[in-house]
């Protein structure tokens, strides 16, 4: 969950909110709250393997079960692209694509060696990106003060105390820019493209076979974690506008490398590119062992072809090897913005069909509050419609031939377990 989506989300989203970042990330995390909830709710009555998938099937039918599971597959396809092009443009920023490409190559090979050695690979990459995420508030609060790219300059004023009155007339500055004016439809947007570096989130919702007591253990999970995460990244956007301002954020693939820059010997700027990486790195290899099994999962119910049902040493192979033939693709053609954007609007998608699965649970089943389902589902609503026109139109695409192609499959018969 932690760090991954934010190196590479936060400048499209600070273009579309400008100063107004901080409220897009809150209105972000609220909805994967809300999502969250419902997906809690759902695992601990199916506890079975498969996400929205399984519960869609389940609850609404199979035809919307297909729709769910498609919507996770090119929605999460997607986010891969988007990951491994950050680890090029962190990593090697002028041969971005072909770097992307070898980490892309390297994932999958550590992904088919097995689930338990890609959990422990997780684990570490994101205490990596931890510290890169908290040197990035370190050097943006008490390094060198740079010139923002939107031409509003930082004024200090020598006097005791001066790193103080410096941080105060920064402040006072930042309310001068051009990206001041408040925009609800450019905080919106904002906050659907935010989304994407809540990646992860439900996952803890999935647990319900693994923990004891899951209807009072996966809620509490879920609000911890989502409130974390909404703390980091509220202090890492708050900083990165301190430092640099939105228009210092918006024109590079690499938004926070150039907070550590100013400091001599180029060593934080280092320890920031490690972090994206290996954050990235490790968003991309837990995002491909997920999305491939859903891709298993659906094949062996008849939804795709069953070509994608074989398995080597445990691991679907032929269904991670597909998965990355397309986000090689993806990687080669596509811009990262527009990526994310895409991928923003299938997920949503996919948790607005959650919330209409948890809204068929009885009050025994441990149902979310009406209110909930009701802001889920129009949070995911709005927030997807307020995306780039360009994601929402490609989104409608790609959903609708998951429609067309889940009415085509709908009669075949499911490959018997095992």
């Amino acid at each position: 969950m932690v760090g991954a989506g934010i190196f590479a989300a936060v400048a499209p989203a600070a273009l579309a909110a400008g100063r107004w970042l901080p409220l897009a990330v809150v209105l972000a995390g609220a909805v994967a709250w809300l999502n969250a909830t419902s997906s809690g709710r759902l695992a601990a009555v199916h506890p079975q393997a498969g996400g929205t998938y399984a519960y869609a099937t389940a609850r609404l039918g199979r035809r919307r079960g297909h729709l769910a599971g498609w919507a996770f597959v090119v929605g999460k396809t997607a986010s891969c692209a988007a990951m491994a092009a950050t680890v090029g443009a962190y990593a090697v920023p002028g041969h971005a694509r072909w770097t992307a490409l070898g980490a892309l190559l390297v994932v999958v090979l550590l992904g088919t060696g097995g689930i338990r050695r890609g959990a422990r690979l997780t684990g570490v990459t994101l205490a990596v990106a931890a510290v890169g995420l908290l040197l990035v508030v370190a050097t943006a609060w008490f390094g060198p003060a740079p010139v923002p790219a939107d031409g509003v300059f930082w004024a200090t004023i020598i006097e005791p105390p001066g790193r103080l009155t410096e941080t105060v007339w920064r402040l006072r500055a930042w309310g001068l820019r051009p990206f001041d004016e408040f925009s609800g439809y450019g905080v919106l947007q904002a906050a659907g493209l935010m989304f994407f570096a809540f990646a992860g989130y439900a996952r803890v919702a999935t647990l319900g076979e693994e923990v004891r007591e899951p209807r009072r253990t996966i809620p509490r999970a879920i609000g911890l974690a989502l409130a974390l995460t909404v703390a980091l990244y509220l202090v890492v956007v708050l900083s990165a506008l301190h430092a640099a301002g939105p228009g210092g954020l918006v024109g590079r693939a690499d938004p926070l490398v150039g907070l550590g820059s100013g400091l001599p010997g180029g060593w934080a700027e280092t320890v920031v590119r490690v972090g994206a990486v290996a954050a990235s790195a490790g968003a991309l290899l837990g995002l491909l062992l997920g999305v491939s099994r859903v891709l298993f999962a659906m094949a062996r119910d008849g939804h795709l072809h069953w070509r994608l049902t074989h398995v080597r040493h445990g691991v679907p192979d032929h269904a991670e090897w597909f998965v990355a033939a397309v986000v090689a693709l993806l990687v080669l053609v596509a811009d990262v913005r527009e990526v994310i954007g895409f991928s923003s609007v299938t997920v949503l998608t996919y948790y607005a069909l959650t919330h209409l699965a948890a809204w068929r649970l009885g009050r025994d089943e441990g149902r979310p509050a009406t209110v909930v389902l009701l802001l889920g589902l129009a949070g995911c609503v709005v927030l997807a419609l307020t995306l780039p026109v360009l994601s929402v139109l490609a989104g409608a695409v790609v959903l609708g031939v998951g429609v067309l192609a889940g009415r085509l499959t709908s009669r075949r018969t499911p490959l018997p377990a095992g």
